[in-house]
């Protein structure tokens, strides 16, 4: 059986993202095209498919650190902070684009809330699963892997 440690996480971040926009319950907000990713960041994304990459990288970071909450998201998604002349400092990325994820990820089923935190449904275990198996079906050198 295959899981989602056994392939690259670049490769199933890209191809869970890939079968998240052919759902509905997977729309980026109205105001996701203007806003930026973090308050250390400059500029906001260039890709036009951001949004799906973002909750797929999401997904696979509460199936492998869940339970997990928010502010652990936060701090993982952060990063330094350029200040001029001043050192550098770690800021936290945005809560509310982790938010909405969490919240469609729960609307399609794939994630629920416990008291600890956020962890993965039996169907999201399945999906993620299911997905992995398929690229390391694709590419025989992931046998290795």
């Amino acid at each position: 059986m295959t899981t989602v440690y056994d392939v690259p996480a670049e490769m199933l971040i890209r191809k869970v993202a890939e079968s998240l926009k052919g759902m509905q319950e997977f729309n980026p907000p109205e105001w996701a095209k203007f806003v930026k990713t973090g308050v250390h960041k400059e500029r906001s994304p260039e890709q036009d498919d951001w949004w799906w990459m973002r909750v797929a990288s999401i997904f696979r970071k509460v199936y492998i650190n869940g339970p997990v909450g928010i502010e652990r998201l936060r701090t993982a998604y952060g990063g330094r902070k350029n200040r001029g002349v001043k050192p550098e400092k770690f800021r936290k990325g945005s809560g509310s684009i982790i938010r909405k994820a969490l919240q469609q990820l729960e609307s399609a089923g794939f994630v629920t809330k416990t008291k600890e935190g956020r962890v993965v449904t039996p169907k999201g275990r399945s999906f993620l699963d299911k997905i992995a198996g398929e690229i390391k079906r694709d590419i025989p050198e992931l046998s290795k892997y």
